[in-house]
């Protein structure tokens, strides 16, 4: 698969690249991120997925975060992708913020109107990995994620939906159970009616049917998110169910913080330690 790539900037002795690709999955062009740290030059990295929120694109991730001295550090090649299709000519993909563009949810989408291209689950959990996979020094046994938001609803998913696969996984502030908040909108217009879809694509509906081996959950939840407050987010849900399933959950919520990348940078780096320990484990 032919990747054309945007641009090369050099960061804590690593490269940070943006490439460009035409994506089977999303019949259409995406942009992912992908940070390249020293350790690459001489072998195969650990992998460390990103998902970002509604809205954000590749770079809102790699510019605010402040991740990449902590992942140079640990040797770690580190993937954003872009968080929907673009320019697919969808009626309604750019009427709404939280439907269409900039908000794919990591559903794979049934409805007629988005199922030849709103398939994100299957773009960043298979099409993208193998991607980097074919083209980059990345260990395919040894891979994590981690998201913000509608990205760490999709981390926690991708985890749960494929046991094994990921390592680790944590969350800054996800949609915990979207099928009872936030996901309504889009899970309606990219799944229809039928809410029995909707729990595919659910993180406290999809621990109480986890079947996999042992996997450990991180969750950083800003007090005074206001999205929190709002009861958009919902992580009591997720954290009653993993307790109910035996399933560790870290879940720590520091004072005054809100849903913002302020929040992430300052807990960046010990999210990257965590995912590095288990990477290495």
């Amino acid at each position: 698969m032919t990747l054309k790539q945007f641009s090369s900037s050099k960061c804590f002795g690593g490269l940070q690249k943006v490439f460009e690709h035409h994506s089977v999955e999303l019949k259409c062009k995406m942009k992912f991120a992908v940070y390249l740290p020293p350790k690459a030059e001489t072998g195969k990295c650990l992998v460390l997925y990103w998902l970002s929120g509604l809205t954000c694109i590749e770079q809102n991730f790699i510019s605010k975060s402040g991740y990449h001295q902590a992942t140079s550090e640990y040797g770690l090649v580190v993937i954003a992708p872009d968080t929907s299709p673009r320019g697919c000519s969808i009626k309604g993909e750019e009427d709404s913020w939280d439907v269409g563009t900039g908000a794919g949810f990591y559903v794979n989408a049934t409805e007629d109107l988005w199922k030849t291209n709103y398939r994100m689950y299957a773009y960043v959990s298979k099409e993208l990995p193998q991607l980097i996979n074919d083209n980059f020094p990345a260990d395919p046994q040894r891979m994590s994620v981690f998201g913000h938001s509608m990205g760490g609803h999709g981390a926690l998913i991708c985890a749960l939906k494929n046991p094994r696969k990921y390592k680790y996984v944590s969350a800054f502030a996800p949609l915990c159970n979207p099928v009872l908040c936030w996901g309504k909108k889009a899970f309606t217009g990219y799944l229809g009616i039928d809410q029995s879809k909707w729990e595919a694509y659910d993180a406290t509906c999809l621990v109480k049917s986890y079947p996999g081996s042992q996997l450990d959950i991180l969750i950083d939840q800003g007090k005074d998110d206001e999205f929190l407050s709002d009861g958009q987010l919902l992580p009591d849900n997720v954290i009653a169910s993993c307790t109910e399933k035996k399933i560790p959950v870290v879940f720590r919520l520091p004072e005054g913080y809100d849903h913002s990348y302020y929040f992430i940078a300052i807990f960046i780096a010990d999210h990257i330690r965590h995912h590095a320990k288990y990477l290495n484990a």
